[in-house]
Order: structure tokens, then C-alpha cells, then sequence
């Protein structure tokens, strides 16, 4: 068994670390992460300037391979040019804080866990619900019996899948109940915050995410506030189906 790990808070980041250590023992582990915080970076890919990458040399990050780019470059990186055989799974986190609704469009853990799955690799994005990483240790727990179990699930249903899970920050959530949700929805985000540099001159810091607007049961949102693992199946396909005959109707249709 071959294990990419990827995250977006960057290769010192300690839940990259507690993913790490608790995926001990499943076989060869690969790690390619950002040198630095990326997150809200989504999908993007470096175009316009050439990657770096070194390897870390101390710690318990030795060994962790260092790309100067975005979580979705690291596992790009890591597929196409890095790794000598395409991993049996790539795991992204476990991220500072919740990838939940409308988040998992921002995100650069889910977005690393999702350029394993483009490229036909079983994929899953973990993350804390909040931010502070109390309870890490428990969380990697979590993330430890969720892989041993998708590992079963690599070799029974052999395509891609991607996963999107969020874990309470709490001492007992290896004994949390586990659903499988949808994604929910939040509210705009709120205003962005106008400050003035030394020079004089306007900046602009983008302001927090929106509260959740969709949380009813059956979401990631309503799962994780029962005090619940939220386990979220995700995929690409954008396409508004059902959309598609009134769209046809009005601009295609003489």
C-alpha cells in the first residue's frame, strides 16, 4: 500500500504531523506538502513561475518533501513528476479548522485531496472542526479507523472517490457517532475590512465566512454541532442537470 498525504496549512503544520504518525504501520508514506499556509487557495495551480522543492531535513517533518506552491501543486507535483508509482490513496490534513458547505469550494485541503481524485486516486480531506487543534490527538484517531476502513474500500470499489470529513475538537471523538451528510450552505461572507498601510494607502483583508444558512439535518453542519463525525462523499460535476431543458428551451430552440 502506497499513501500520498498532502495539506494546506503547510509542512510544519501539526495536523499534518498527527495524520502522519497515526497512518503508521499502513505501508509506504509519501509526503508532499506546502512550505507555506496556503489555505483558501482552492484549486489553483502555479502557471507563471517555476516550483521549488526540498526536503526537510530535522524534526519530525525529516523527510517530508517542500513544494513552494498550493496544495493542489503538491499532489500535481506528486503525481506526475515526484513518485515512482501512482499512490493507492491521497489524504489531505488534518486542517486548522472546519472545510464544511460552501467552504469545500476555498478550501486547499479538500482541493489537495480532490487533485488525487482527478487523477483516478481514491482521496479523503480531514479536517478539526475548529480552529486551536485541541484534541489533535483524538482527531487523528478518527482519521486512523476511517483509512483503515477506506483501504477495505479501495480494494472492493476500485475507482476514484473523494471524501470530505470533519472531525469535533473533542478528547472522546474516536467514540463519536459517524454520519454520512450533505454539504450545507453558509451565508455570505461577511464585509471586507478596510485598513491604511504605513504609506498611506487603502488594503483590504477579505472578512470572515458567513455563518451556516443551511444546517438542517442531514448536513455536515447539523451532524458536527450533535457533536457527530460529518463524513461528506463529494464529487466534481458542476453541470446544473436539471437546469439543462430550460436552458435549451431559451437560448438554443428556435
Amino acid at each position: 500500500m502506497r499513501i500520498l498525504i498532502a495539506n494546506d496549512d503547510g509542512y510544519l503544520a501539526p495536523g499534518l504531523a498527527a495524520l502522519v504518525k497515526a497512518c503508521e504501520g499502513l505501508g509506504d508514506i509519501d509526503v508532499v506538502a506546502p512550505e507555506s499556509n496556503a489555505s483558501g487557495t482552492s484549486n489553483a495551480l502555479t502557471l507563471h513561475r517555476p516550483l521549488n522543492l526540498f526536503t526537510a531535513a530535522a524534526g519530525e517533518q525529516r523527510g517530508f518533501r517542500v513544494v513552494n506552491g498550493t496544495p493542489s501543486d503538491c499532489v500535481h507535483v506528486a503525481l506526475t513528476g515526484l513518485l515512482d508509482r501512482k499512490p493507492d490513496l491521497v489524504l489531505s490534513g488534518i486542517n486548522n479548522g472546519a472545510n464544511m458547505g460552501d467552504d469545500t469550494l476555498y478550501s486547499g485541503t479538500v482541493a489537495a485531496a480532490m487533485e488525487g481524485y482527478l487523477f483516478g486516486v481514491p482521496a479523503i480531506a480531514f479536517s478539526q472542526a475548529e480552529k486551536g487543534w485541541a484534541e489533535l490527538d483524538a482527531a487523528a484517531r478518527v482519521a486512523r479507523d476511517i483509512v483503515d476502513r477506506a483501504l477495505a474500500a479501495v480494494r472492493e470499489r476500485p475507482g476514484p472517490w473523494l471524501l470530505n470529513v470533519n472531525i469535533p475538537n473533542r478528547a472522546d471523538a474516536a467514540t463519536l457517532p459517524r454520519v454520512i451528510t450533505r454539504l450545507g450552505r453558509r451565508h455570505a461572507s461577511e464585509p471586507v475590512i478596510r485598513q491604511i498601510n504605513p504609506r498611506g494607502e487603502a488594503i483590504y483583508w477579505i472578512g470572515p465566512a458567513g455563518s451556516a444558512r443551511e444546517a438542517g439535518e442531514g448536513t455536515d453542519f447539523f451532524a458536527v454541532s450533535q457533536g457527530r463525525v460529518s463524513i461528506t462523499p463529494l464529487q466534481v460535476d458542476l453541470t446544473d442537470h436539471a437546469s439543462l431543458p430550460l436552458w435549451h428551451q431559451a437560448l438554443v430552440a428556435s
